[in-house]
Parts: structure tokens; sequence; C-alpha cells
């Protein structure tokens, strides 16, 4: 008998927990980080009282911390977990280009950021061909490009020349990659600088896989990377996701070439309106801004495509359950803590969270 009771508590403890884990997953929710959807403007302010104009891009520190590319406003912005958004460069308003600290600084429409694990902040400077850096103080610098020299050319810093860059994405080693949208390209900065293209050709557009320089893209705009070297790209003309291994070698992970929608499913089964913003979560879900589809779209396992929220082709602002949530332009997508994801809702003139 002194035996028994034990046995029967851990059998009731096995049961509990497997109860536990049956129950099903909280639905995520959205809502409004900071910005007021229709009010467009550059105010700073907490939560809603702070503006935008027309948000692109969104990067998120290990802190909570969410950087976005204000890019009708020239600057770079940073809200705090609370929804404290201040103006890290840039002065809003005043486009330019001007390396420096703070509102001493000038950006051209600046449209994607990523950070990398020191907390410097890089940024596609897409009106200045340029991609720029950022330090947690605010000091802006050039890393590679030439301010009003759109081309394609890999060298080193000031000698590369991009063609209105959208998107960014950092791996551990501090290397960027680089959505070189008007070039169709994928290109590869060092840290040290140096430029080099990494899949597709320049200028020449198209839906091809295959290794580096064989491969194609049509206006790639949106860029992840994960710890394996793997590259994940919205290829928005082509209205697919495609992927590149660490080799070069490009192929199609969800959607058709050319052919538009708003399916889920496997693979090609899927179809996409306009992949815009891509981002990684740590257990390797991919999600999608559909910017024309007005959702966000989730990619898993074997290429699996669902909606995670909003209602293809119903653009608003509603916050709430994912089903019921609307989108007006989701553009940049970042994954936060806690598995987050933060919406740069263009249109909206707003950031969003999904939960």
């Amino acid at each position: 008998m002194p035996l028994r009771f034990p046995f029967l508590l851990l059998l009731w403890c096995l049961l509990i927990v497997q109860v536990a884990a049956a129950q099903p997953a909280a639905p995520a929710a959205v809502s409004t980080l900071a910005g007021t959807a229709g009010s467009k403007g550059s105010a700073d302010g907490n939560g809603a009282a702070a503006r935008f104009s027309r948000p692109m891009g969104v990067a998120v520190d290990a802190a909570g911390t969410v950087y976005v590319a204000d890019t009708d406003n020239h600057v770079i912005r940073k809200i705090t977990p609370t929804g404290q958004v201040s103006t890290l460069a840039g002065t809003a308003g005043q486009k330019g280009f001007a390396d420096g600290s703070g509102p001493a600084a000038r950006l051209f429409n600046p449209v994607g950021v990523a950070l990398d694990a020191q907390g410097t902040l890089y940024v596609a400077d897409t009106g200045n061909n340029a991609i720029r850096k950022i330090t947690p103080e605010g000091v802006v610098s050039t890393l590679a490009g030439a301010a009003g020299s759109p081309s394609t050319a890999d060298g080193v810093g000031p000698a590369a020349r991009f063609n209105q860059p959208h998107a960014l994405a950092v791996d551990a080693a501090g290397n960027v990659f680089v959505a070189d949208t008007y070039n169709h390209t994928v290109r590869r900065i060092s840290p040290a600088g140096a430029v080099t293209t990494l899949a597709g050709s320049p200028k020449r557009i198209g839906s091809l896989d295959g290794p580096g320089a064989a491969a194609n893209f049509r206006y790639p705009y949106g860029i992840a990377v994960e710890a394996s070297g793997t590259l994940y790209v919205a290829d928005n003309g082509n209205m697919t996701v495609r992927r590149i291994g660490p080799d070069g070698t490009v192929s199609t992970l969800a959607g058709a070439v050319r052919k538009f929608g708003n399916a889920d499913g496997a693979g090609p089964e899927a179809r996409f309106m306009a992949p815009s913003g891509v981002a990684l979560a740590a257990d390797g879900t991919l999600y999608v801004a559909d910017a024309a589809g007005m959702v966000v779209r989730r990619i898993g396992a074997g290429g699996q495509v669902s909606t995670l929220a909003g209602d293809a082709n119903s653009p608003g602002s509603a916050d709430g359950p994912a089903a019921a949530a609307r989108f007006k332009s989701p553009l940049g997508l970042a994954v936060g803590p806690g598995g987050a994801v933060y919406v740069a809702d263009g249109r909206n003139h707003t950031v969003r969270v999904i939960r």
C-alpha cells in the first residue's frame, strides 16, 4: 500500500500533461503597435499618437525593439516594446544622401532593414541605390553603392552599384544579402564591403531555376536567411517564393510563375498576388507578406502554404482574431521574441503585430 499512492499520483500527473498538450493553441490575433490607420504623418510619440508615411520595412531585436523603414518620410524609426516611437536617423520630409549622426543623416525612400548580432542596422536605401549602416547610437555610414548611380557592378564599397535594392538579410558571419530588385539579382556583401552577385543575371528577367547566374528573377522584393546559409526570396514579379541553397542553386519553394491568386496549398499549388516581405521563425516557419493579397501567409514543412492573418482581397485596418483582421498592403515582416510577427502595414501607415 505505501507504494501505490505515488504510482497513482504519477499516472494522474501524466494524464494532466497529456490533456494540456491536447489543447489547441490559442488562435493568433492582430494588434496595432504604433500609428493610426489612415492617418499618415511623421510624429514621434506613443502608440496611436505616432505617425508614419508608408512604412515598408521592419526589423526587431531580441529585446523586442522594432526598427522601421518609414519610407515616404525618408527616415528610420525605432519603437520600444511599449510602443514609444522615436526617430533614429534622418529628418522627416528631407530626402537626400548624407552620412552623419541621427537627424544630420539623409536617406531617400529607405525600404528594407535588417539587424546583425551586434545591433547594427543595415538599410536598403532604395532611392539612393545604396546600402547604409546605422550604429545603435544612430550614426549612419555607407556600406556599399553610390547615390544617384543606379547600375549593376560588383566591387568594394562605393565601387559597387545597385538598382533600387528593396530588402536585406544578415547572417551570423556578418554577410549582408541584398534583394537587388531592379537588377533582378540577389547580391552578397562581405563584412569588408565586397559586393558579389550570388544568383541571377543583371537585368535578365525570368523565372528559371538553376545554379547562380543561370537562374532568373523578376523583381525580387524580400529576403531572409537561415542558419544553414539557405536564403528565401519573395520573387514579387513571378508571384513565387524562391529558395537559394548555400551553393547558390535556386529553386522554387511555393507558388507558380505568373499565376496570381490567394490559394493555400503545397508548393506549386499555392498562389500569391504580390509576395513582398519574408521573415523566418526559429522553428523554420517562413512568413510572407502578400501585399496585393492583403494577407500574411505562412510556409511550413514541404512548402505547405496557409494564411496566417487577413482576408484575401479585403483591404482594411481591423485588429482582432487573425481571420477577422484586415491589412492594406502589408509589406515588410520580422519575427520577434516569442514568435511574434511584426508587419509594416504600408497603406495603413501603421506597424502591426501578430501574436
